[in-house]
């Protein structure tokens, strides 16, 4: 699609340019800057409503103390089309079924306006706070737009699209005293604190090291010979935003954006903040900023498709403490079969284990349990996945106090940017030579068997590593309190990429260097 004609947008849409609204317009405070009284609701804005973004309107809308007063999305079908039956289940069948609109106007009683440019929720002096559930790429912006216009700002994960971007974010909320809840709901489950305690009483023993898998089967991306045709229902100029405009070789825009760096973080991006938030918050208690060396290697294998970020990706992280390696692949367990793998030592699909002296931990998403040296079962662990987690927002937004928050931005920043410096590392590497590999970590028998899984892996999935696209990232040397690369790997090509130089931001969308 041709770009939108200036005058024309900004008579369509009663704004002003985004640069501008950076300005003067949003940072007048709200009238309830200190906090919501009890008595009153909350009136919510919810940006990018395809998947996650109406899940959370639907969470929001149910509650009966919030108001969802608008719902915005780029993509005018959003407003007429039925919710996606992965989500039905979240809400009460009867509502899941209904078009997103129609759906959180049965759930509240009232119906959200539907707009297409989220800045008029912006401009809205009595919405109190935004919800983004929009791809990557846009969530630095919607969140420093929204605290400048004194909105408070729930933002899903990953927070942010590279580290720089997530420092922008807290400085933001800091500046404004706005309340911003990073989407890493298990921050406020029940199993956590169990986790902790159980960590603490010695049952384990001291904590050797953290393993970090998510093994999902996924396809791969339809590929065109053609460019995609944006569907004339989508302001395509506003979809884009920050990123550049570069050709879609893939059959469809939503969803798969994930798999393009343009746009997304691939599975490291996705499901990698979960994983590292959780050992974030178990294991080191926050007090692991960023770590001090990181490598990753893998490639998107197995696969001739439209993405681009790896499918089978591994790292290291030299945290100064408890080392933690991270591996999530995409390809199943075996060549013809449809299950995913599994952590081949322990023989589990937990995403989460945490290796000590005396036995090990090992949990998914609300639940896990404890075992001896030998294998056995000495204690189970159960939450409920995070569901508190809504709720803890909106005690925030009351309070007007960020120290009531479970995953304050700052928070979520810090594990998202562990999963960027993974990805940054498979991004400036190699090709890979196992030999190699084994060097860079040596005598670390962790890294040795991630390796030697890896290699388990692609022969089970009929890939010859011999002629396989596989890379293996440079060992990044990192500052964690000035967030920034330091020694020989700090190259002009990583600080791009740290930074998000290497890509640019297309004007106007533009990150403000100082907030």
């Amino acid at each position: 699609m041709p770009p939108i004609d200036r005058r024309r947008f900004l008579a369509n849409t009663g704004r002003l340019e985004p640069g501008a609204a950076a300005g003067a317009s949003l940072l007048a405070s709200p009238a309830r800057a200190k906090g919501v009284s009890p008595n009153e609701k909350i009136t919510l804005g919810v940006v990018g409503i395809r998947g996650r973004g109406h899940l959370l309107a639907m969470g929001f809308a149910l509650r009966g103390d919030c108001q969802v007063a608008y719902m915005a999305d780029c993509d005018q079908r959003m407003f007429g089309t039925t919710a996606s039956k992965g989500y039905m289940r979240f809400t009460p069948p009867e509502l899941g079924r209904l078009p997103r609109i129609e759906g959180v106007e049965k759930a509240q009683g009232k119906a959200p306006k539907a707009v297409t440019d989220f800045r008029r929720v912006l401009d809205d002096k009595s919405v109190d706070a935004v919800v983004t559930g929009t791809p990557d790429h846009w969530h630095v912006l919607v969140t420093v737009w929204a605290c400048q216009a004194g909105k408070h700002v729930y933002v899903e994960k990953p927070v942010s699209w590279n580290v720089w971007e997530g420092r922008k974010m807290v400085e933001a909320a800091r500046k404004h005293n706005r309340i911003v809840q990073a989407g890493m709901q298990q921050r406020s489950c029940p199993l956590q604190p169990q986790i902790k305690q159980l960590l603490d009483d010695g049952t384990l023993g001291k904590i050797l090291y953290v393993r970090l898998n998510r093994y999902g089967r996924r396809a791969p991306v339809p590929k065109s010979k053609t460019p995609l045709k944006i569907p004339d229902t989508v302001d395509y100029n506003l979809w884009l935003g920050p990123a550049k405009d570069l050709p879609l070789y893939r059959t469809k825009l939503h969803y798969d954006w994930h798999w393009v760096w343009n746009t997304g973080n691939g599975e490291m991006g996705n499901w990698g903040p979960h994983l590292i938030d959780d050992c974030r918050n178990v294991v080191f208690r926050d007090k692991a900023d960023l770590p001090v060396r990181c490598i990753a290697g893998g490639g998107r294998l197995g696969w001739d498709d439209a993405g681009e970020t790896p499918n089978t990706h591994f790292v290291y992280y030299d945290t100064g403490t408890v080392p933690v390696i991270c591996d999530v692949h995409n390809l199943p367990r075996k060549a013809g079969e449809r299950g995913s793998d599994v952590y081949r030592p322990r023989r589990t699909r937990g995403f989460l284990i945490i290796e000590c002296e005396g036995g090990y931990y090992a949990g998914g998403r609300g639940g896990g349990a404890a075992y001896d040296k030998d294998g056995k079962k000495i204690k189970k662990l159960s939450g409920d996945g995070g569901r508190g987690h809504i709720p803890n927002f909106i005690q925030a937004v009351r309070s007007g106090k960020p120290e009531d928050l479970e995953a304050d931005i700052e928070k979520g920043h810090l594990s998202s940017a562990w999963c960027h410096v993974g990805n940054l590392s498979w991004q400036v590497g190699r090709p890979y030579r196992k030999e190699e590999a084994l060097e860079r970590v040596k005598g670390y028998k962790p890294w040795a068997d991630v390796l030697d899984q890896f290699h388990a892996h692609l022969e089970a999935n009929e890939i010859d590593a011999s002629k396989a696209d596989i890379k293996l990232g440079s060992m990044l040397e990192i500052d964690p309190k000035a967030e920034a690369l330091t020694g020989p790997s700090a190259t002009p090509e990583a600080k791009a990429l740290w930074t998000g130089h290497a890509r640019g931001y297309r004007k106007p969308f533009v990150i403000p260097e100082t907030i």
